[in-house]
């Protein structure tokens, strides 16, 4: 893997605004002289805003739990992802600076262990299409317990309790989808990739369908004793307001729709009550 040269890594820090990455993610801004200030999504009891964020040198610092750096150290925290994932998720929004940091093939084959790809790879090929389907989808539900921007969305919306995440195992995709498979120069790589174009999570571009999305799965009815119940589809709401004109805001996945949301609810019911769209 090639090393991201010193220069590159300083424009990613100095040309990418921390100031508008932290507003897009959905947390309220506020001036306190030359910074700007608001509560740390890190931990807890932050009811007097404590992060602080410095437009000048585009750093930011907490006082309450002492994190802080720039805004690489921003995205692999809120991301949960690594110092080169977090180079490659802010580089894809800056074309200018996405050549130098970019992971493809072109760094030529590299060796790894087995082990070191399994444990690349958070999604297996051997189970089948159903079951691929229903890992994702439980990917994308651990995602957004763990980002901001998509709990803020919700709140918003009045849908923020806990209860009702779990529930109904909404979720958000976010891009670093890509960073829990195996690199595609390999061919464990490149095979879960053409599985996922298969089941439509990605598309022939390799970019996720449902990218910038909250994630609603719709089940098949509870079955056997265990009332199992798999993914059949699902339905995407962007949740960023400034999208390029004619961007889809809602979206599901390609083939025919399949599965009601929270048929469980209706079941026995004289009377439905139909909604149009989160």
């Amino acid at each position: 893997m090639a090393r991201i040269p010193d220069a590159e890594l300083e424009r990613l820090k100095r040309d990418v605004s921390l100031v508008r990455l932290i507003e897009g993610q959905g947390h309220r801004l506020t001036s306190q002289g030359k910074d700007l200030v608001c509560k740390c999504p890190w931990h807890d009891g932050d009811d007097t805003p404590s992060c602080v964020i410095t437009p000048k040198t585009n750093l930011w610092h907490c006082f309450g739990c002492n994190a802080g750096g720039t805004v690489i150290d921003w995205v692999m925290r809120s991301h949960t992802v690594s110092f080169r994932h977090a180079c490659e998720l802010l580089a894809k929004d800056h074309p200018s600076l996405a050549a130098s940091v970019a992971d493809d093939a072109s760094d030529g084959p590299q060796k790894i262990s087995p082990a070191k790809l399994r444990q690349a790879q958070s999604f297996s090929l051997d189970v089948g299409d159903q079951a691929l389907l229903d890992q994702v989808i439980e990917f994308y539900h651990q995602t957004l317990k763990t980002s901001p921007e998509a709990l803020a969305y919700l709140d918003s919306r009045g849908l923020g309790n806990m209860k009702l995440i779990e529930r109904f195992k909404l979720g958000y995709a976010n891009r670093t989808l890509a960073y829990r498979l195996a690199p595609k120069v390999y061919k464990a790589g490149n095979e879960l990739r053409s599985a996922l174009q298969r089941v439509g999570i990605l598309r022939d571009s390799g970019h996720e369908h449902l990218n910038g999305s909250l994630v609603i799965p719709l089940f098949s009815p509870a079955d056997g004793a265990d009332q199992s119940r798999s993914v059949v589809g699902a339905y995407g709401r962007k949740i960023n307001i400034h999208l390029r004109p004619g961007t889809p805001k809602h979206l599901y996945l390609p083939g025919p729709h399949r599965g009601v949301f929270n048929r469980e609810g209706i079941e026995g019911q004289a009377e439905v009550i139909l909604c149009e769209a989160l």
